[in-house]
């Protein structure tokens, strides 16, 4: 049977269109490609020498960055300011971060020079010790109140040692000197005398009772049962210019994280993250309190159940409570004359959208809570929904007037 020749171009331009359409990619729509690629495979991501850069280190490690399309480079940095600097400049993407550090730089706080930083994912729960030299420990000094007494002697550092010695009764911008020393050089320093106590990530706290030169007073997640702790920050810009990078670069990580989680695993992250590339501390030291065994350097042993976690308990989910809080030390502290934009800040730095988009595109279902009251170990209890009211609940602050 012959066609005429209108029929045999309608058939032929649909097996040719048909054809066309057959050797080109899923997501190819209307001429355009919607690709699921990141839009900046090359990503440096900036670490400290510290236990919980470990979820960075081994997506790297692991493959896990590489499986979702992103070449990663892990970059030892000096310091927290190196860190921030080089996040702020673009010579690094995404970096391991103290999470009141994007607030500060959004807010321009610090010796921040105004750079708008975003929070999507957190990396860990609990991990950081205040540790004294054994000149405190032979005086008998156990609590803050214990400390009182010596302020004259006592030197120290950073926000959580600020809510711990006003604990005691001790003025942290007024009774001692708050100096700030790369983690890594803390126990170096105290060992030659020129400070008395710091607080830092693990494993630096207990690298100092295994060199013989001081003890931990109180771990972190005994003042705040499972706070928050280091983040994974980028730039507002480099977040909104390469959202598929983000997702991507979340997904490793809680791969990531669930792999560490697993106690089985434990050894194998602490001899990884142990490398000179990385922390340059000896394994085991790593090791013992990554598996929740505190030796505290003063007679007192535990199994903590509250040892750093990377994924369990929601780790990951940047919570809108913790950036409240974290911006009413800022206002307690002085670091702003007045009450801060609190909603607004939390909102514009601390993104749930993008982890909660990321783990949907995972194929997680988190079973998230926010905006829940915390209660401290001195009874102390914050209410995110009264920022400025707690703030100027505390007799001993730096606010002025």
């Amino acid at each position: 049977m012959s066609l005429s020749r209108r029929k045999f171009l309608k058939r032929t331009g649909q097996t040719a269109i048909a054809a066309m359409f057959a050797g080109m990619p899923s997501g190819f729509f209307g001429g355009a490609y919607a690709s699921d690629a990141p839009e900046t495979t090359q990503v440096r991501f900036g670490i400290i020498a510290l236990t919980d850069c470990s979820s960075i280190v081994m997506g790297h490690e692991l493959g896990l960055f590489k499986k979702y399309g992103i070449d990663s480079v892990v970059s030892k940095e000096a310091s927290w300011a190196v860190i921030r600097d080089k996040l702020s400049l673009g010579e690094n993407q995404a970096t391991h971060m103290l999470l009141g550090m994007p607030f500060a730089s959004t807010m321009g706080l610090a010796g921040s020079p105004v750079k708008p930083m975003v929070i999507p994912w957190l990396i860990n729960r609990n991990g950081q010790a205040i540790t004294l030299n054994n000149q405190l420990k032979s005086a008998g000094v156990k609590t803050a109140k214990d400390l009182k007494p010596l302020v004259d002697k006592a030197k120290a550092y950073a926000m959580w040692i600020r809510y711990w010695l006003a604990t005691g009764g001790i003025h942290p911008d007024k009774d001692v000197s708050l100096i700030t020393i790369p983690p890594a050089q803390m126990v170096a320093n105290m060992k030659v005398g020129k400070m008395d106590g710091f607080c830092v990530g693990e494993p630096w706290g207990y690298r100092a009772i295994q060199d013989g030169i001081g003890f931990t007073a109180i771990t972190t997640q005994q003042i705040w049962k499972d706070h928050p702790e280091k983040v994974c920050a980028f730039t507002e810009e480099f977040a909104e210019r390469n959202p598929k990078t983000v997702m991507a670069i979340l997904k490793a990580l809680h791969e990531s994280s669930i792999y560490i989680d697993k106690m089985e695993n434990r050894s194998k992250v602490a001899e990884i993250v142990s490398r000179p590339t990385y922390i340059n501390c000896p394994p085991e030291i790593i090791l013992a309190r990554l598996q929740g065994k505190y030796d505290y350097g003063d007679g007192r042993k535990e199994q903590d159940p509250n040892y750093m976690i990377f994924a369990d308990r929601e780790c990951n989910y940047p919570q809108k409570t913790f950036g409240l809080w974290w911006l009413s030390q800022f206002r307690r502290w002085g670091m702003v004359k007045q009450a801060p934009d609190y909603s607004g800040i939390v909102k514009k730095v601390l993104r749930p959208d993008i982890y909660l988009e990321a783990m949907k595109e995972a194929g997680v279902t988190p079973k998230v809570q926010d905006m829940q009251k915390v209660k401290f170990f001195d009874g102390g209890v914050f209410d995110p929904n009264a920022p400025e009211k707690y703030a100027q609940g505390f007799a001993i602050n730096s606010m002025a007037g």
